[in-house]
């Protein structure tokens, strides 16, 4: 059984997966890394991926998956207790969240189709958008677009972006994040590769990744291999 308890690797893995998904991993290369390889996950990524599949079920696929990935990002939220009254009795010491409410900060475009799963979970949150373009020549960050809630100190963010290729687009969102000085803050995506791992951990060793899978690498593109192609144009029929 491969379960988070049975593993001394900084890489946090969910009980009931299928280890073998992800058997070469060299898990020490990812500090600061939870790979959510529950099997709904993994079979619905794994339809997400296949070149066939239309727009309307990628985009339905990519809701249900965020919906999961936000039980593992979500998992350390503080608790308070309250009274409460049930239809039966008065009920003490019932468990509710402490705190400010969340912060989901997509990055644009593709971003949006992880908020609208947490969304489902977290309808209360508070929510952020970032616009970054790709320059293709020099595969840097460009930053178009700001808009986040005011005051985020002390609240927990979870910046949403499906691919974490070469990293640069999470650096710079972070970093314009930051100034902010939020609470805690984690990264929630789809797919990582190691080169974007190694970019985010470098600049911000502080934030944890929440991913689906770590794939084996970039392409010449800045491509993730296998990856599902251009998350952004899969999931708004663009391409």
């Amino acid at each position: 059984m491969c379960v988070a308890n049975a593993i001394a690797s900084p890489i946090q893995v969910e009980t009931g997966l299928v280890c073998r998904a992800q058997k070469d991993m060299r898990m020490a290369d990812y500090p600061n890394t939870t790979v959510v390889l529950h099997p709904l996950v993994q079979h619905k990524l794994s339809l997400m991926r296949r070149k066939e599949t239309p727009v309307a079920e990628f985009r339905r696929l990519l809701k249900e998956i965020s919906m999961l990935l936000a039980y593992e990002a979500t998992r350390d939220l503080a608790l308070t207790s309250a009274t409460i009254e049930t239809p039966v009795t008065t009920m003490h010491n019932a468990p509710v969240l402490d705190g400010k409410k969340l912060v989901l900060v997509g990055i644009l475009r593709a971003g949006l189709g992880i908020l609208d799963g947490m969304l489902e979970i977290v309808p209360s949150a508070r929510v952020g958008h970032i616009g970054l373009y790709r320059n293709h020549e020099t595969l840097e960050a460009v930053e178009y677009f700001y808009k986040v809630p005011g005051q985020l100190q002390d609240r927990t963010v979870l910046v949403c972006d499906p691919m974490l290729a070469t990293g640069n687009s999470a650096v710079s969102a972070l970093d314009r994040l930051k100034r902010s000085k939020p609470g805690a803050v984690k990264f929630v995506c789809l797919l990582a590769c190691p080169e974007g791992l190694k970019t985010l951990h470098e600049a911000h060793p502080d934030v944890p990744v929440v991913t689906a899978a770590i794939d084996e690498r970039l392409n010449e593109k800045g491509y993730i291999i296998p990856g599902l192609g251009d998350a952004g144009d899969r999931l708004f029929g663009t391409r």
